[in-house]
């Protein structure tokens, strides 16, 4: 367009100056005509060039976008991996060195047994799915997590270093410290850690020894975990049966149903 207003601004001065007498009104000669309209075809062209260049800024621009797209699918494509990662330590597969010492406070708060909830009939559902998804029926794995959920300890309170058991209406606190953690190999030939914990002060109230698993290996924030206690550190981790199991203490029986048959 810029072409076309430079031959509309000369035409102009042309004939503004025949107006005025200052111009012989003879027609251009073609030398002169030429260069009018090669001067207008050149600055066409140079806009032309001009909207090309910013056409290909654009689709650069696109480019960049898909690349964007791109990062996003590999984003997702590792936290799958580390989903499948982390269900393989869940199920006890895992190397020695992958394991790294916990402090209590992974397990610091206020929890309650689950075997309430199996006496009164809530986690039936749960027996009934897995029953769905197993080797078992409803009742041979209510019958078996009878025996793994036992326990007279109705609830544990984590505070730091201090561990409160209440049990038929009694509390008792102890402070205990780290102890190391031991791998243990199980009869299907996965694998679980104890993390280990030494009562400060001897008593006779109170445990020994108290030994954490929640299918985790390494510092995280617990949202379950099973519980063994006693005085004689070597026999605890040779006890496989009974493992007395705790939940957030605000959960309800309902919600901690949800949880187990989530997993």
């Amino acid at each position: 367009m810029i072409g076309w207003y430079v031959i509309l601004y000369l035409f102009w001065r042309l004939v503004s100056r025949a107006a005025k007498g200052k111009l012989n009104m003879t027609p251009l000669p073609l030398k002169a005509a030429s260069a009018l309209v090669l001067s207008a075809l050149i600055l066409t062209g140079v806009q032309g060039v001009s909207a090309s260049d910013h056409d290909h800024e654009h689709d650069h621009d696109h480019t960049h976008n898909d690349h964007d797209h791109d990062h996003d699918h590999d984003h997702d494509h590792d936290h799958d991996h580390d989903h499948d990662h982390d269900s393989d330590i869940y199920s006890g597969y895992f190397d020695d060195d992958q394991v790294e010492d916990r402090t209590l406070s992974d397990w610091e708060g206020d929890w309650q047994s689950v075997y309430p909830y199996l006496q009164d009939g809530t986690l039936d559902e749960v027996f009934a799915h897995k029953a769905d998804n197993g080797d078992k029926s409803a009742e041979e794995y209510k019958a078996y997590y009878d025996t793994g959920y036992q326990t007279d300890v109705e609830r544990i309170v984590i505070d730091g270093s201090d561990v409160t058991f209440f049990e038929n209406g009694q509390e008792r606190t102890g402070e205990y410290q780290y102890d190391g953690y031991e791998i243990l190999t199980y009869q299907a030939g996965n694998r679980g850690v104890r993390f280990i914990y030494a009562l400060e002060e001897a008593s006779d109230d109170l445990p020994q020894y108290i030994q954490f698993s929640d299918h985790s290996i390494y510092p995280t924030d617990a949202h379950h975990f099973h519980l063994y206690w006693g005085d004689d550190r070597e026999a605890l981790l040779e006890e496989v049966t009974n493992w007395p199991t705790y939940y957030p203490y605000e959960l309800s029986g309902e919600e901690i149903v949800e949880e187990m048959i989530a997993h």
